[in-house]
């Protein structure tokens, strides 16, 4: 058990570094901003100055974050995304003081504490604030100046903050260099892309910057009208446009690093296609980058990407020229599965030019052939379509556009996008909705890396717009198993002008490997669950006026693939043998050197082994490893006896272990190890004084710390903690639940970047176990990481991302915990709103469904599959109107632990 006094101590300043650190932090006021030590643990030390700042008439709320050193140094300013603040991007903001910028986040108007309305961008409210806060940065001593008033500046961003960012650039002639991540170039073409209006991202965009009353009133207008019209008109589209980067595409000339995500309904991949071509044609260096993850989730490569930033800035900012920008083109490729963990293998492809999205055309013949009958995917050829002669198809779009088609679902499409490479995906097209087109099978693999383009010729037969979705499939040998790579759809409004005419159409861009003997087909659509179809019945017939072109871009070539563990892992392994045998066994007391390769890393545990006291071959821990990311919540599970406890105390630096080594951040725990400051641990219960205040017992524990006020972050602890007007009451008149999140709060106090919760429910009753789950939930939220341990499975089921199962002082099994409950027949679906008891009941009685039961938080379904498939599931579900935005495989963790401990428990 930790003591008050092993906390306090864990946080007092242990050299004197960092207690002329604290002094300066004390010392240094300047106009209302707040210094605090943000990194003490090894140079340089990093600070940040809190204040509100007005650059545009409007109060923002801004960080400023410098690293030691007297000399000038260039500025970074860091937008943050949509829906977020700047706390979301202090983590990187950090890094590039550390690395010797001056950094300036902020939260944009509307968002976090920052006042104004949410205008997207305006050019005279968001863009403008971008270039007050560079004046601001032009009066700071410490920045490198080009001349006066122009500070040597880069700006970096995702999504909303990749967008200021191009927008900065073109607005004001003092930025140097961007990086803008996963944003659009422009807003009116991915909101209204071809005239069709994108309506579930769309209403996500507004309800994630916190409902229509917080945007500019001529916006709100405009979302209202066009969701309620299911078409966008030529004022909105202006609106849109001219906030977007594309109305200032010839004044972007600063060398420009333009990162976009393959899994990316959103902003797809022609978005950073037409940044290119523009900022390229001004005569700036351009490189493009496109990641496996994106705005529908996926692997977002945080560690890489931001390290290909800080290159970027070191060439352009900084002028190293030795820095390796990394190539003009890169984009990182999914293929199989690595045997050791699971994860899906990753590689980069590469070329030194950029091939843009039409590179090395391959032409694909196709015939026709009926998407009428039966949903694609059951089979080739299965099923007649309303009318099909020759290479024509002719299909319906229903009144109400109901059943939609399914192919992107926001947050779910980055997993299945990923999953596509590996022949597994989700996708929908209702019988008489779609037309279908299909190639012979390839006689050899086809690797396409761009937009896929079709001539055909639509008519509607009434004369009206024909409103159309494309996608192309990847079908197995069989006919069986179709895939949509990235879950990518491209929506098309053909007007009555072009209808009965050849037009060339453009499907999604896609990185896409198609095997030999799989098939390519291509599919029109008459709906698609993210996008506003008409509401009157319409027919439709396409017609293939020639083969499908595919782009191969022949000169991007993949890095070759990793050398298996084993042919270096068996050398080092005999390496170190041999080591062994001549090292004395004299312990060595000595702390081992920092590995900077685990910088980042919260914790790595390589090997750990604790015999039980007294005991010559008892163990209450043995050889176990594990390791744990930034974000994660991980869940340290197992029975009484596991190890559980003994592993915790080693991690603190409370006991030491016989074998092995614990790792934070890089630095090897010992007692008392400096890294430890960046620990937080609440271990069955804190001791606090009962007639005092929650508040005034937070301050007199970090009072007792003897580090600066600053440092605490009690506010923002308090706020995480959620325990509102109760701080000012005395502790006495606590219930257990709100002396657990006091504890917690403490724990939280100086907000390490690694916290450690012991049985945190013990004793509290389901709403108290609930917002603590909450909790932990938003602290690892911010980019830290939690580690909890609990015997309550159904709740680390609930807030966890990952678990260790433990097991006899051995590690039983790690690694996500969709991993770890694995298949089975439950599927888990989650819905936009409340399910009624009555749906319930409704879902259950379907064919070939044994039972559906709702879940916890009535915003989801357990659904017991007795006979039915999981898309047969979706596809009645839409039928029945549930909003569902997610599908997935359930076992409860229960079932699961026990499967696992059984294994060892005989």
């Amino acid at each position: 058990m930790e003591t008050p006094t092993v906390r306090w101590r864990r946080l007092l300043p242990r050299t004197p570094a960092r207690w002329a650190a604290a002094v300066a932090v004390l010392a240094v006021l300047v106009g209302g901003g707040t210094w605090t030590a943000v990194a003490d643990d090894g140079p340089p030390a990093v600070q940040r100055e809190d204040r509100m700042l007005r650059p545009g008439g409007v109060e923002i709320d801004t960080s400023y974050f410098t690293a030691g050193g007297s000399g000038k140094r260039p500025a970074v300013l860091i937008g943050h995304g949509f829906g977020g603040s700047k706390n979301d991007v202090r983590a990187q903001a950090e890094k590039l003081a550390a690395d010797g910028y001056a950094v300036l986040t902020w939260s944009a108007r509307g968002f976090g504490k920052s006042g104004g309305a949410i205008s997207l961008n305006d050019p005279e409210g968001e863009v403008k604030d971008v270039s007050g806060l560079i004046d601001w940065l032009a009066g700071r001593p410490e920045v490198k100046l080009d001349k006066k008033g122009d500070p040597r500046v880069g700006l970096t961003g995702a999504s909303y903050g990749g967008a200021v960012s191009l927008l900065a650039a073109g607005y004001d002639q003092r930025v140097d260099a961007i990086a803008p991540v996963i944003t659009y170039w422009n807003l009116a073409d991915a909101l209204f892309p071809d005239g069709v209006f994108k309506k579930l991202w769309a209403g996500i965009f507004v309800t994630s910057g916190g409902g229509c009353e917080k945007f500019e009133k001529k916006l709100c207008e405009m979302y209202e009208r066009v969701a309620v019209s299911g078409k966008p008109d030529a004022a909105a589209t202006e609106l849109l446009t001219e906030r977007s980067p594309s109305a200032v595409a010839d004044r972007i000339k600063v060398p420009s690093l333009l990162v976009q995500g393959q899994s990316d309904s959103l902003f797809p991949l022609g978005h950073a296609d037409a940044m290119q071509k523009a900022i390229s044609a001004n005569g700036a260096p351009v490189s493009v980058d496109w990641i496996s993850g994106g705005h529908d989730g996926g692997d977002s490569e945080t560690a890489r990407v931001e390290g290909r930033v800080g290159s970027w800035f070191d060439r352009y900012l900084k002028e190293e020229t030795g820095t390796d920008t990394g190539p003009a083109f890169r984009v990182t490729r999914t293929g199989g599965i690595d045997s050791t963990d699971g994860a899906a293998l990753k590689r980069g492809a590469s070329s030194d030019t950029y091939p843009g999205l039409r590179s090395g055309g391959r032409e694909i013949p196709l015939r026709a052939t009926g998407g009428g009958g039966t949903p694609a995917g059951a089979g080739a050829g299965a099923g007649t379509a309303t009318k099909s002669t020759g290479s024509a198809e002719t299909f319906r779009n229903p009144a109400g556009a109901v059943p939609p088609a399914i192919s992107a679902v926001p947050g779910v499409g980055g997993r299945l996008s990923q999953l596509s490479s590996l022949g597994v995906g989700l996708s929908l097209d209702f019988p008489g909705q779609f037309g279908r087109f299909e190639s012979a099978p390839l006689a050899t693999p086809v690797r396409v890396t761009g937009t896929p383009t079709v001539r055909v010729n639509v008519k509607e037969a009434a004369g009206q717009d024909a409103v159309l979705f494309g996608k192309v499939y990847d079908v197995s040998p069989d006919g069986r198993q179709q895939v949509l790579p990235s879950q990518l759809v491209a929506p098309y409004r053909i007007t009555a002008d072009q209808q009965g005419k050849p037009i060339e159409l453009a499907l999604p861009a896609v990185d896409h490997e198609f095997d030999a003997g799989h098939r390519m087909r291509l599919v029109f659509s008459a709906t698609d669950l993210g996008y506003a179809s008409p509401a009157e019945p319409a027919t439709y017939t396409v017609t293939a006026d020639g083969p499908l072109t595919v782009p191969t871009a022949p000169a991007v070539a993949t890095a070759a693939a990793t050398l298996p563990w084993w042919t270096w892992g068996l050398p080092a392994a005999a390496l170190v043998i041999a080591a062994g045998l001549l090292i004395t066994a004299r312990r060595r007391t000595a702390t081992p050197a920092p590995d900077p390769a685990l910088t980042d890393v919260p914790l790595q545990i390589t090997g750990l082994s604790k015999k039980y006291a007294k005991s010559v071959d008892r163990y209450a821990v043995r050889e176990l490893s594990f390791r744990v990311e930034k974000g994660q919540v991980l869940g340290l599970l197992g029975p009484n006896g596991a190890g559980k406890t003994t592993t915790l105390r080693m991690l603190m630096g409370l006991i030491a272990p016989d074998e092995g080594e614990i790792r934070v951040f890089g630095q090897a725990i010992r007692p008392g190890a400096p890294v430890l400051s960046r620990v937080g641990a609440f271990v069955e219960g804190a001791g606090f004084l009962p007639h005092l205040s929650g508040r005034a017992n937070l301050d007199l524990y970090w009072q007792a710390t003897g580090r600066p006020a600053a440092d605490a972050h009690i506010e923002e602890a308090l706020e995480i903690a959620g325990l509102g007007d109760a701080l000012a009451r005395a502790v006495r008149t606590y219930s257990q639940g709100m002396r657990q999140r006091l504890a917690i709060a403490q724990a939280m106090l100086g907000m390490p970047d690694l916290l450690i919760l012991d049985e945190p429910t013990n004793g509290l009753d389901p709403p108290q176990i609930r917002e603590m789950r909450d909790v932990m939930i938003r602290y690892a939220a911010g980019g830290r990481t939690v580690i909890v341990s609990s015997h309550l499975l159904s709740e680390v089921e609930q807030s966890c991302t990952h678990l260790v199962v433990m097991d006899r002082g051995r590690l039983v099994q790690a690694g996500p915990v969709a991993e770890i409950t694995g298949s089975g027949d439950m599927i888990l679906v989650t819905v936009a709103e409340t399910v009624s008891e009555p749906l319930a009941e409704k879902v259950a009685s379907l064919p070939g469904i044994g039972s559906a039961v709702r879940t916890d938080d009535g915003r989801g379904l357990l659904v017991r599959l007795d006979g039915a498939t999981a898309s047969r599931l979706v596809a009645d579900l839409v039928r029945l109107d549930v909003p569902v935005t997610g599908v997935g495989p359930h076992r409860r963790l229960e079932d699961a632990f026990l499967t696992l401990i059984s294994g060892g428990a005989a």
